[in-house]
């Protein structure tokens, strides 16, 4: 019997030994990562809205900005199965975020009179209650604006929310213990139809927790515990921004000055580039997007279109016709008819110059950007009504002009208050107006003139003025 060569199998064996221990650590790590926090930030995200994009971006500044101020605590979306396979590998891969795929829960108040098609699938809120692998959840929408870390909420009972509202709870923010007998109870409730004021998610979780009013005021324990029951969150953890704008600062006593929030007008959230300065916290929103995500989504967009902005301002100078060529005027019997139709377009396309670029700019640039732009934008397409039409350029540029000058009204950081500043802006508006009138009488004018010069331009090619128009010098 030939005997075995041990010296060759030890090596073997020895590696085996050592990838299966590697794998062993590997896999412990890995189960300690996921497990590594008890609590979660959690948000949730939906499509079928004309602003998918834009609370997708807001998403993402939220958990970057989270992950900024080092939470100790995972990040969670819950996401519909149709938000597009991109954005949740972005949320996963770059933002750190753990994603959950739900399917989206039927709203059985969109048929309600006071319905709103806005919130037909905030129902996906309630999927919060579902979280059952963590002690704790802080449920946000995406437009909370965090000044500070906010960890001591995760030491809340089972429901904790801030009364914005003296008599409702905001559901923009509150905490929450998951369970899934909860979760099941609210599906029931909301498949009986349980009574809704708003057909909202705001409207039925307020309530399913109709005593929270009653509740004491939350105050962490010093010795790091968790506690039970429902209790009404301080203020400073969901500040309305309405309040910022009384006294342009905070001073929010009854509670630590934490989380933002901007529950007003939809087209005022502080993602929109016009929302500043009308919103002056909305540069502060766009400072965290500058300092987490970036704006490298919309540069190239942004870089187009200003190329298309000045082109338009050389070209239409270029194309002017000459004053010269504007001779002749035409007997006509519609001749009134016609001047007429090209006031209206004229007209409408003043108006449009300075509308236009609020719809093509991107929505979600910063404000700076985004109204450097608008002002280029708005002076380019004016240019083409005063040079099509042969304009004076100063009355067409007035409101553009009462723009610029809003926007240092606005902006003014020397007032000492939001009343004067209310009243600063009121009197600019008010000292405006005459020469925004003046503007447009002679405008109208400058039209009419135009017109009565000429009401079309020669064709092209023709060397005499054609039948029935007779010179005017």
């Amino acid at each position: 019997m030939e005997p075995r060569n041990y010296s060759a199998v030890f090596p073997k064996c020895f590696l085996l030994l050592l990838l299966a221990i590697c794998l062993c650590s590997s896999i412990a790590d890995c189960k300690q990562k996921r497990l590594q926090y008890k609590n979660a930030y959690a948000t949730m995200m939906y499509m079928g809205t004309p602003r998918d994009y834009e609370f997708y971006i807001a998403i993402r500044v939220l958990l970057k900005s989270l992950a900024k101020l080092k939470v100790e605590a995972d990040l969670v979306v819950i996401a519909s199965i149709d938000v597009p396979l991109p954005w949740v590998q972005a949320l996963e891969k770059e933002d750190g975020a753990k994603v959950v795929r739900v399917e989206n829960m039927d709203n059985p108040y969109k048929h309600q009179s006071n319905f709103d098609k806005r919130f037909m699938l905030t129902m996906n809120k309630l999927y919060a209650w579902s979280l059952v692998d963590y002690d704790r959840v802080v449920m946000l929408d995406a437009d909370n604006l965090f000044l500070q870390k906010t960890d001591e909420l995760f030491q809340c009972g089972q429901f904790c929310a801030v009364f914005i509202n003296p008599c409702i709870f905001h559901t923009g923010l509150f905490v929450l213990q998951p369970s899934m007998s909860v979760f099941k109870d609210m599906v029931h409730e909301l498949e009986i139809g349980r009574d809704n004021p708003d057909g909202a998610d705001q409207g039925f979780i307020a309530s399913y927790f109709p005593e929270l009013l009653d509740r004491p005021m939350f105050h962490p324990p010093q010795n790091g515990t968790k506690l039970d029951g429902t209790y009404r969150l301080p203020l400073g953890y969901q500040m309305d921004a309405s309040y910022y704008y009384l006294r342009l600062h905070w001073s929010i006593p009854c509670g630590p000055n934490s989380v933002i929030t901007f529950p007003g007008a939809p087209w005022l959230k502080p993602w929109y580039w016009w929302s500043w300065p009308v919103l002056p916290l909305g540069i502060q929103w766009h400072e965290q997007r500058r300092q987490t995500l970036g704006y490298g989504a919309e540069m190239v967009v942004v870089l187009i279109q200003t190329a298309i902005f000045l082109g338009i301002i050389v070209m239409t100078r270029l194309a002017r016709p000459s004053l010269s060529k504007l001779c002749y005027r035409r007997y006509d019997k519609n001749i009134i008819f016609v001047q007429s139709s090209l006031k209206l377009v004229a007209i409408w396309c003043i108006l449009a110059s300075y509308i236009a670029p609020i719809v093509v700019i991107p929505h979600t640039i910063h404000p700076l950007l985004g109204w450097t732009l608008y002002l280029l934008g708005s002076f380019a397409l004016s240019s083409i009504a005063v040079n099509a039409f042969l304009l004076p350029m100063l009355p067409v540029l007035v409101p553009w002009l009462g723009i610029m000058g809003a926007l240092f009204a606005m902006a003014c950081p020397f007032y000492p208050d939001g009343v004067v500043r209310a009243l600063c802006v009121f009197a600019y508006a008010f000292c405006s107006a005459p020469f925004l009138w003046v503007a447009i009488v002679k405008t109208m004018a400058g039209l009419q003139l135009s017109l009565e010069r000429e009401a079309f331009f020669p064709r092209l090619g023709e060397s005499t003025p054609p039948s029935g128009f007779n010179k005017l010098y």
